[in-house]
């Protein structure tokens, strides 16, 4: 039986697609530093962070493509993967993935003169991503941190845009809110589709990823109050808004079976997305005209 291969619209649809464009909103925690230092009402300073979130997505994209790459006949065998998935559903060729990821390297190269000092960041990220799909997203534990450093990096690669100093609190707040969500994460995962969709499930459990979770939720409270405390405390106000948020998107993951995509949990429940847009309104109004 012959397959129809996919038109044109389709072929685009799925390169599109393979990007995950959707994925890009955790590039946000590119901006934090422009936020709590209070530079977003330079113009300059915008345009700088921008473009580092800008480059972030393009090294992010690239990193799902040799990720999807790496575990495509893995994909194929998976319910849903193999109908998601562009490559793993036949929309995309390995060559045409392989193409479109030496056109998104070439463009974080061509972007050297405009940010060197996010670029090194960037390729750590790279890195760190490539040693994840080849590595340690196999490793207990090591593969949730793995993730979390990711948006440590992100942090970090905001900061580098702005060449502004930050504080040691975000870095720890960051990580600790990754680890809530990569947390969450895997209990959904292990909930949802069991151990076979990771190697890695095999070695945790649902109670175990919980109390990881829980540990992680209480660290990025903790710290995030102490930052604002001691660093920023025109914010107190916004501590109320980071308790709920963390207490709707457990609702989402508990309730709504939410949390295998932190992406799609924010997006599909109005409260928790209003809670963030909330969270982000006050610390602009309570920042605006700081310096430094």
């Amino acid at each position: 039986m012959s397959v129809t291969p996919p038109s044109p619209y389709h072929r685009l649809q799925g390169l599109v697609r393979l990007m995950r464009p959707r994925q890009w909103i955790k590039n946000g925690f590119v901006l934090a530093p422009l936020v709590f230092t209070g530079s977003f009402t330079d113009q300059h300073a915008v345009l700088q962070a921008l473009l580092a979130m800008l480059l972030f997505c393009v090294a992010s994209s690239a990193t799902y493509i040799v990720n999807d790459l790496r575990d495509i006949e893995q994909d194929r065998k998976h319910p849903r993967k193999s109908l998601s998935r562009p490559l793993a559903a036949g929309l995309v060729t390995v060559r045409q993935a392989l193409l479109l990821l030496l056109v998104l390297y070439v463009l974080l190269l061509a972007a050297w003169p405009l940010a060197p000092q996010v670029l090194p960041v960037i390729a750590a990220y790279l890195a760190l991503n490539l040693a994840y799909s080849y590595y340690l997203k196999h490793q207990p534990v090591l593969d949730i941190f793995t993730i979390a450093i990711g948006f440590v990096l992100r942090v970090w690669g905001g900061a580098q845009a702005l060449q502004v100093p930050i504080s040691a609190w975000m870095f720890v707040t960051t990580l600790c809110l990754a680890l809530y969500l990569a947390a969450l994460k895997r209990r959904q995962e292990l909930l949802q589709t069991g151990t076979e969709a990771r190697a890695v499930l095999q070695k945790y459990s649902v109670s175990l990823v919980e109390r990881y979770a829980e540990i992680a939720a209480t660290g990025a409270l903790l710290f995030y109050s102490m930052f604002v405390m001691s660093v920023r405390p025109q914010l107190v106000v916004s501590i109320p808004l980071v308790l709920f948020g963390l207490f709707r998107y457990w609702y989402v993951v508990e309730k709504l079976d939410g949390g295998e995509s932190p992406t799609d949990a924010l997006l599909s429940d109005l409260p928790l997305l209003l809670t963030v847009l909330a969270w982000v309104l006050v610390c602009l109004w309570a920042l605006a005209g700081l310096k430094g």
